[in-house]
């Protein structure tokens, strides 16, 4: 018995990487395509809903849609308002993956074809053409999953589950307690898919469950019930500690679930023999001879799925028209923080089902975000050097101090994460922008560097009693403006924003030096006319190069991004 139950699971392992492998080759074989749907056919309620259906069924995850969603509510592409029809969509689309288990994994016998394809899989890998390597990898996803359906249903035929009379017992006592029976089963389901993290696995066990006639159609489909909130408390436990409109998104997705359930146990039993009609699969008849049992096997997998995508069709022609107080609900339900210095990683998060395609969507957001950060941090440099009154000068001071170390912390988390999104299933071109993303990320970490070095010369001028001139403060304050200017122009290239061109930033960077080169010799000439004191025009010169040298770090940061962006992410 223990033996069969560790091969179930790793029936469900190959199952689960299947799904995943064939969501991966997918979103590579389309490269960006898929996220542009997203991100352009949202403006209406409609074209949101339908745009999440079809792209949840082309990838078979739900998942993978509701993190490339999520990911563009926080970036401020879609507002919430948007996102909610296509997190509805998500759950029609999700059915389809019962459907495909339903017909093909139980009325074929797929064992016989897996084989085919796991050999055309393996061919296409070792052609050169990467389109045709990530259709190979697809396929051979395609062939996964099926190889762990078909052996998850093997395993269960020969653990001869209908007679085995501890599970039946466990079933038909616990199926005589009305409502609380269908509350247990719902509460089983959840908790198994929050363990497993995939719907798709239980729903697996589920059809296997109910076809072998050892769980009751109507105890099988509260597992359904289950697996639909489990779904979604997975994606609230990983939004805890991201952004207030990723936790939004997520709440979303189970208030949509949790609402439909709710409605679905108020009228059970008419609306599962309901769906049963309709399939052709009747919940009291008691099959006799194998033929029955036979039919009566597939049928009631029908019956799974038919509920399960009438589950999702209904709540979403109820919950369409409410998107506008949906959304005020969970607005406040989850209010905005208040904008404090929250340093922390934001769209990164990961996961069993995140995919590496969709990581780098995640790291690319974090990367803007990093970079807005640090020109936050860069302004408060004015600020400091015009202070005058020592208090709120060394406050300021351990400010910009605290940003530079958590700056550090920020490159080091994004580079770990970028590290571990290497390790899987990329592009080519993927890869490479991979590189470029990680040279970003350290230009960023040293303009950071570059405006903390600015606050120590300013700390040393000002523990020197020695306050500079007019013109220096004219010339600094240029100098900065230039500055604000380049890294301004490096957000709007690194975030692609339109009719922005790199050129731009290069400008800037030679009217810097320029400039630098300028005030070099006046500092000299001014020192000779002992307009003020060598060691002053030291500290003066060090806040110039600094000012040059952010330069240079902002020019490696367009240079490295617009390198990524020709190589097509």
């Amino acid at each position: 018995m223990i033996l069969a139950v560790l091969k179930m699971i790793g029936c469900l392992a190959l199952l689960m990487f299947g799904m995943k492998t064939m969501s991966e080759g997918l979103q590579k074989l389309t490269g960006g395509h898929l996220r542009a749907v997203l991100g352009t056919m949202t403006k209406h309620r409609v074209g949101g809903l339908l745009t999440g259906t079809f792209v949840t069924a082309a990838v078979q995850s739900s998942t993978a849609t509701t993190v490339m969603t999520v990911s563009f509510v926080n970036a401020g592409l879609l507002t919430l308002k948007q996102a909610i029809p296509v997190i509805m969509g998500a759950n029609i689309g999700t059915t389809a993956t019962a459907w495909i288990m339903s017909i093909f994994g139980f009325q074929f016998n797929m064992s016989s074809f897996v084989w085919p394809f796991f050999g055309l899989g393996i061919a296409l890998s070792y052609v050169h053409k990467s389109s045709v390597k990530s259709f190979g990898e697809f396929v051979f996803g395609f062939a996964f999953m099926f190889l762990g359906l078909t052996t998850l249903r093997e395993n269960a035929v020969a653990m001869d589950l209908s007679h085995n009379q501890a599970i039946i017992d466990f079933f038909s006592s616990t199926g005589g307690w009305g409502i609380f029976s269908t509350l247990l089963f719902l509460l089983l389901g959840g908790i198994l898919t929050m363990c497993v993290q995939s719907s798709a696995a239980i729903m697996a066990i589920t059809l296997i469950l109910c076809s072998s006639g050892v769980l009751p159609i109507y105890q099988g489909i509260a597992l359904v019930m289950g697996e639909n909130i489990g779904t979604t408390v997975t994606s609230n436990l990983a939004a805890l500690s991201a952004s207030t409109q990723a936790r939004r998104a997520a709440l979303a997705h189970m208030l949509f679930n949790v609402f439909g359930v709710v409605w679905v146990l108020i009228i059970f039993h008419p609306f599962v023999n309901m769906v049963c009609h309709v399939v052709g699969f009747d919940p009291n008849f008691v099959p006799q001879t194998e033929e029955e049992i036979a039919h009566a096997s597939v049928r009631v997998t029908y019956a799974l799925s038919g509920f399960h995508t009438a589950f999702n069709l209904c709540n979403v022609m109820l919950l369409i028209w409410f998107i506008k107080p949906m959304e005020k609900l969970i607005c406040k339900i989850i209010k905005e923080k208040e904008d404090g210095e929250d340093f922390s990683i934001k769209f990164i998060r990961g996961g069993l089902m995140s995919t590496a395609e969709l990581s780098l969507f995640e790291a690319r957001k974090e990367i803007n975000l990093y970079a807005e950060r640090t020109l936050k941090m860069f302004r408060f440099v004015p600020d400091l050097l015009k202070m005058k009154n020592e208090e709120e000068f060394t406050k300021l001071f351990e400010r910009i101090e605290k940003y530079e170390r958590i700056s550090d912390s920020l490159e080091i988390e994004i580079g770990r994460y970028l590290n571990k999104v290497s390790e899987g299933h990329l592009s080519p071109e993927s890869k490479t922008s991979l590189q470029c993303m990680l040279r970003e990320i350290s230009e960023i970490e040293s303009i950071g560097d570059a405006c903390c070095n600015m606050a120590h010369v300013l700390n040393r001028k000002f523990k020197l009693g020695e306050d500079f001139t007019e013109e220096q403060y004219s010339r600094i304050d240029s100098m900065m403006k230039l500055c604000d200017q380049a890294m301004e122009q490096m957000l709007n290239v690194i975030e692609d924003k339109p009719h922005t061109k790199a050129s731009h930033t290069l400008k800037l960077e030679y009217e810097i030096n320029d400039y630098r080169k300028m005030l070099k010799e006046l500092n000299i000439n001014d020192i000779n006319a002992q307009r003020y004191s060598y060691q002053l025009g030291v500290h003066y010169m060090d806040m110039v190069n600094d000012c040059e040298k952010l330069g240079d770090y902002v020019v490696n940061v367009v240079e490295a991004h617009v390198n990524h962006r020709l190589l097509g992410t």
